[in-house]
């Protein structure tokens, strides 16, 4: 059986497409919502075939104010211990690096919107990456970044946040950017966090921002497919 944990942090802030080619070729998938009551995280990830761990509004430091994100780092170096694939997506990939003692800590910018990263000559080699052009526009939203753990190989950078991606033992993969996120998911969180949208961008953000997804999303409908089966045979592997 394949089984995969989410470790999805907040109730806004979903799985979005991978719920979908997940499930589509047969993963069944234990979402834990950690801001719901009662919300637990097992012991152990030795019943999972896979480990993926979302974004959220904390930082990946703050383990005092959600302890919970302790245990989330255990069942990562668990995962990693064992050869289980881990996946991480924005704080899911702070969450990596921090697990492997790498730091996590404010980006000199923020980034919020649609922006192009490049391939690293190891990033074209990955599996996670094969068939995707050398540059390509992905969905940010964060102002904090990861250093690379010590032993990780980059796999993408950018111009204002430059460690993008990177791999480790290839079995944990952290991700600064959201592929997973459609159009709606980005009209939902301009509004929930128009505040702070505002803030970055001025007061049209949240309809710039809907505008330049609805965009994107048709433009990128093959690189979006790409990587989603990507990312399915490296979680099955």
């Amino acid at each position: 059986m394949l089984r995969a944990l989410i470790v999805q942090h907040v109730a806004c802030e979903g799985p979005g497409l991978l719920a979908e080619v997940l499930s589509s070729e047969g993963w069944e998938l234990d979402i834990r919502v950690m801001d719901q009551p009662g919300a637990t995280l097992p012991e152990t990830i030795a019943n999972y075939k896979a480990l993926i761990v979302l974004g959220g509004p904390m930082g990946a430091y703050e383990e005092e104010a959600y302890p919970y994100l302790y245990k989330v780092q255990e069942l990562i170096r668990d995962a990693i211990s064992r050869r289980i694939p881990v996946l991480g997506i924005c704080l899911g990939g702070q969450l990596i690096a921090r697990a492997l003692g790498a730091a996590v800590k404010p980006n000199a910018v923020k980034e919020i919107g649609w922006y192009k990263i490049r391939l690293t000559e190891a990033g074209k080699k990955t599996p996670l990456f094969q068939n995707l052009p050398e540059e390509f526009w992905v969905f940010q939203w964060h102002g904090d970044t990861f250093d690379l753990p010590e032993g990780a190989i980059l796999l993408a950078e950018g111009d204002t946040c430059t460690n993008q991606a990177f791999v480790y033992r290839d079995c944990a993969w952290a991700l600064q950017f959201h592929l997973e996120v459609t159009p709606a998911m980005v009209a939902h969180w301009a509004e929930i966090y128009r505040e702070e949208l505002e803030d970055f961008a001025g007061p049209e953000a949240s309809a710039r921002l809907k505008e330049d997804t609805v965009r994107q999303w048709e433009r990128d409908r093959d690189l979006r497919a790409r990587f989603l089966v990507n990312l399915c045979r490296v979680l099955g592997s």
